[in-house]
């Protein structure tokens, strides 16, 4: 499901018209834009197979294997759903996002899915220490603000541990206030992928949106931006461009692959006769 010239078009409409403003911090900014995420994810080969005429969309990887949902209309705070269905030598996993995650990391993620795996061993919370959040011992870490929290936590009655990552309102306890938005990914998620996210979360760069934001929170503050909308058009299809090259590359990648050979067919005289 390439992206068409006309949907690329409709994307540089609503930002012709839209001076950006620079909004920090990330965590704060609201949703922004979703195309960055299903854009992204059509140019890497992915296709809807939902209905058209719904307002939920799931789109579909090449090898049918993973799953995003966006249903507006969902009865929970998880607005967003990524899922990767059980192979032969790999586990399924799942992960969710509220509705007011910004598009730009959760395309993060989605933009790590879709690429090679990194070489390197990941490591979320010392990418958080890097970014001067506050890490605790018992694998969590904060912003700055003390609004936006990443944790490891405990599966009830089980020892094993899975990602959450939480925004709330300013308050006193634990969670301090109202949430905002979350996301969780289960413990079978590659830890890459956090990483990704997480990354994204901690990138001390604004994010561009448009002045008094309905979606942002009170909070944030916004300065005009050096990039004008045509930039932030540019940017966006330099960036498809980018992931279509890439995903045409992994496929020519595998094609080459050698298969492994099959062992020779074994003689009909050669054979164990059939006993009845």
């Amino acid at each position: 499901m390439p992206v068409s010239q006309q949907q690329l078009a409709a994307f540089a409409d609503t930002h012709a018209w839209r001076i950006p403003f620079d909004t920090s911090p990330r965590h704060l900014a609201g949703p922004g834009d979703a195309r960055r995420v299903t854009h992204g994810l059509a140019a890497a080969g992915w296709r809807r197979t939902s209905d058209p005429l719904s307002p939920e969309i799931v789109l579909t990887s090449p090898d049918q294997r993973h799953h995003l949902q966006f249903d507006p209309q969902s009865a929970t705070s998880a607005w967003w759903r990524l899922r990767a269905e059980p192979t032969g030598s790999e586990p399924g996993w799942y992960a969710e996002f509220g509705e007011l995650v910004p598009a730009e990391l959760l395309a993060a993620v989605t933009d790590a899915l879709v690429a090679p795996p990194p070489a390197e061993p990941s490591d979320p919370f010392r990418r958080l220490q890097s970014a001067n959040w506050p890490t605790e011992p018992a694998h969590a870490a904060r912003s700055p603000d003390g609004m936006c929290s990443v944790e490891r936590r405990f599966i009830d009655g089980h020892s094993t541990r899975f990602w959450h990552v939480e925004v709330n309102e300013p308050g006193h306890g634990i969670p301090p206030g109202p949430r905002l938005w979350h996301a969780v990914f289960d413990s079978r998620t590659p830890v890459y992928l956090v990483d990704a996210f997480v990354a994204a979360l901690a990138d001390p760069a604004p994010l561009q949106r448009g002045m008094y934001e309905r979606t942002a929170h009170h909070s944030v503050v916004q300065e005009p931006s050096p990039l004008t909308p045509q930039q932030i058009v540019a940017a966006h299809t330099n960036r498809l461009d980018a992931i279509r090259a890439q995903a045409r590359t992994a496929r020519r990648q595998q094609q080459q692959q050698p298969t492994t050979p099959q062992a020779p067919a074994t003689s009909p005289a050669a054979r164990p006769t059939a006993r009845h």
